[in-house]
């Protein structure tokens, strides 16, 4: 099945535990975040992954030039339903309610990524859902971090493990970045955005360099 937009379903979740997000303990310092293990419930989990796109690169795909199916699909839906940004827009004190969503998809990892830097300040909250089945590197964990100066200043660590979700508000200083790691690590980074000239922006960014990392073996 081919990637299509979301309708944005008003449906009850089923892949997603919105009641774990909610009860999350959101941290303040030294921004806004939140860290959600098991936001994936077990019982969706398996279907997801067997549908999950078939990435074979390194780098950031838009759900427009992937191919997954139904369940992956349904899953799309659901996070970036009515039902998920409410939630969020509680969570965080930020009224998201018009706000487009974004979604791109990682399926490896490379030597070069994890290198610190902050989110483009056209996101306003970035979410990283992390889908592999388990982790046991001691690299390619997300580190948020209190300088852009050294993986070291570490203020939490999140190991991309089966269904967790970290979750923060995108500010100038919220750096973020991951000790290197080659090999598969599969994560969906869902954004809310400014407006949708950022969406058709960012889009058209990736798909151009989606055609590269394919053409060139992920170079790009």
């Amino acid at each position: 099945m081919a990637g299509t937009a979301s309708d944005h379903s008003a449906e009850a979740p089923f892949s997603i535990d919105l009641n774990a997000f909610r009860d999350a303990q959101l941290t303040s310092t030294p921004f806004s975040f939140a860290i959600v293990p098991g936001f994936v419930n077990e019982v969706a989990h398996q279907d997801i992954s067997a549908d999950f796109p078939a990435i074979a690169h390194a780098g950031s795909f838009p759900l427009s030039t992937l191919k997954y199916g139904a369940a992956f699909q349904s899953f799309m839906d659901e996070i970036q339903s009515p039902a998920m940004s409410a939630a969020v827009s509680e969570k965080f004190g930020i009224d998201l309610s018009s706000a487009p969503t974004m979604v791109t998809v990682r399926g490896m990892s490379r030597d070069a990524d994890g290198k610190i830097h902050s989110d483009s300040r056209t996101k306003l909250i970035t979410a990283l859902i992390y889908m592999n089945d388990a982790w046991e590197s001691p690299t390619g964990r997300l580190r948020l971090l209190s300088s852009p100066d050294s993986l070291e200043d570490i203020v939490a660590e999140v190991p991309p493990e089966r269904g967790t979700m970290l979750i923060f508000k995108n500010v100038p200083h919220a750096w973020h970045g991951f000790e290197s790691f080659s090999g598969p690590r599969r994560v969906i980074q869902l954004n809310w955005v400014s407006d949708n000239r950022v969406v058709e922006r960012e889009q058209k960014r990736h798909r151009r360099s989606a055609f590269f990392k394919r053409l060139f073996g992920g170079s790009s």
